[in-house]
């Protein structure tokens, strides 16, 4: 068996450029959390199929595990750890805590980064629309109706206050 090939590429990710050396075989979400220690990107099914490895690229929501990492070079890449500006969290991040939008927390950060993608591209208006365009982030715990209220505040524009 011949070794992978290997590649030295430079992915933008939450605004800074980091340098990796890494097999052609490697997935956004192998450097992420392999080599930069972003971690708050999950990996779970490996296909794409439950969203818990979702980041943005280019403002839209992907599935980190089935993007190879050499394939987002020019990409601007954003992970739940790129939200928050200056120490402010982003405000879905807050109305996922005013909404108990989580339990375990596994697949918050792929929610919260797949509800600014749907928000940006702006296809929702109603709850049904958002439970469809939402429907590639699976969550075991069954917080969904607590996820779509959290969407539709952002949406509207209202404020999310904490809990305390």
């Amino acid at each position: 068996m011949e070794p992978e090939e290997s590649h030295k590429i430079a992915l933008k990710i939450n605004g800074h450029v980091h340098t990796v050396e890494i097999d052609s075989n490697w997935t956004l979400n192998d450097v992420l959390r392999n080599r930069l220690d972003l971690t708050g990107t999950k990996r779970a099914c490996d296909y794409g199929g439950c969203g818990s490895c979702t980041v943005l690229m280019d403002g839209v929501d992907v599935y980190s595990c089935s993007i190879l990492a050499v394939e987002a070079q020019e990409k601007e890449i954003t992970t739940i750890e790129g939200l928050a500006t200056n120490g402010e969290l982003h405000p879905l991040q807050k109305a996922f805590i005013s909404h108990d939008g989580f339990q375990c927390g596994y697949c918050t950060p792929g929610q919260i980064c797949s509800a600014v993608g749907l928000i940006a591209e702006g296809h929702a208006q109603t709850a049904d629309e958002i439970r469809e365009l939402m429907s590639g982030n699976v969550c075991r715990c069954g917080c969904y109706p607590n996820i779509v209220a959290a969407i539709e505040e952002v949406m509207q524009g209202a404020p999310s206050e904490s809990r305390p």
